[in-house]
């Protein structure tokens, strides 16, 4: 059961899990089956508000493992201003905990993020890796990362009163092929693509970055989040766990390694009052190095190269 299936990250995940030979895949999203990212017929694809009790044990109902990544999300033009459609994702999976628990489903993964971490950590570009305990004192996000970590902690006590298998992964900065690049949801290594491309296909060799540039963070590649995701959820690892990549550039970096790709150097703008988010993130990967004997590990350029070449095709199209 893959919740948020018609998504960029639950697209993926049920092509991945189809792939490896599963025939009994469940699919759930509540966007129209047209604008799923991924719609795959082999799965079994429903289409369902799991904000609602009903939805939620309509989807579960004969499940046996269950990957909760729905919610109303995107980039940080999003999150900052819809900060009240972000909390409302609470009922998502609280709904889906409830209903798991009354199908006695045997795992049930949840998709955490970065941005449950204390805004006091993330103040300077040049940012010490995030560890798992710096989650508390709280201080997350507002909207979306309040939502996150009251929901690991729904995971947790679930776990501890009702016996249902959870585990939990702290996801930082997805990105890959097929994910969102226009329309205000998407993130940032999709929007410098985009831009790069726009400028590249219009001629007008100029960029617009929101914030100074300076501000920093880590991006994993989709594939190395379907690795992470499959292999936490199938361990005993009870505690929320960092997947994220460790290899942290600046804003300014990234919009140099997609100007590298495209072959062209651009005019920079700056505009300071956009939405930027926290001054520099960055996943600590001690914890699951040590307790998986892996960490993410496809390299930002390669990846980009990748995700540069899909949009490219979308946006010439």
């Amino acid at each position: 059961m893959v919740c948020g299936g018609g998504g960029f990250i639950g697209g993926h995940l049920v092509a991945d899990l189809l792939r490896q030979g599963h025939k009994d895949v469940r699919s759930v999203d509540v966007k129209p089956f047209k604008e799923w990212y991924q719609k795959l017929p082999q799965a079994e694809n429903l289409r369902l508000d799991l904000r609602e009790k009903e939805a939620c044990e309509k989807a579960l109902k004969g499940a046996h493992t269950v990957y909760n990544l729905a919610a109303d999300m995107g980039g940080m033009g999003f999150i900052e201003n819809n900060r009240a459609l972000c909390m409302l994702t609470v009922l998502i999976n609280t709904h889906l905990c409830m209903a798991a628990k009354k199908y006695k489903v045997k795992r049930y993964f949840y998709a955490s993020s970065a941005c449950v971490y204390a805004a006091d950590k993330q103040t300077d570009p040049n940012v010490t890796a995030l560890k798992e305990s710096d989650a508390y004192p709280a201080m997350p996000e507002d909207g979306y990362g309040w939502e996150k970590l009251f929901s690991e902690r729904m995971c947790r006590h679930f776990r501890e009163d009702f016996g249902l298998t959870t585990r939990v992964a702290r996801f930082h900065n997805v990105y890959g092929p097929l994910g969102t690049y226009q329309g205000g949801r998407e993130k940032a290594p999709a929007a410098i693509c985009r831009k790069v491309i726009e400028a590249k296909l219009s001629g007008k060799h100029k960029i617009e970055i929101w914030g100074d540039g300076h501000q920093t963070r880590s991006f994993m590649y989709i594939d190395d989040c379907l690795k992470g995701t499959q292999a936490i959820l199938a361990s005993d690892i009870i505690e929320p766990l960092n997947l994220g990549s460790s290899e942290l550039v600046s804003i300014n970096q990234l919009v140099d390694i997609v100007e590298d790709i495209a072959g062209l150097k651009l005019k920079r703008s700056y505009n300071l009052t956009a939405p930027k988010g926290v001054n520099g993130r960055n996943s600590d990967n001690t914890l699951i190095k040590k307790l998986l004997g892996w960490e993410p590990g496809i390299k930002l350029r390669d990846g980009l190269e990748k995700t540069y070449a899909w949009i490219y095709d979308q946006m010439e199209k």
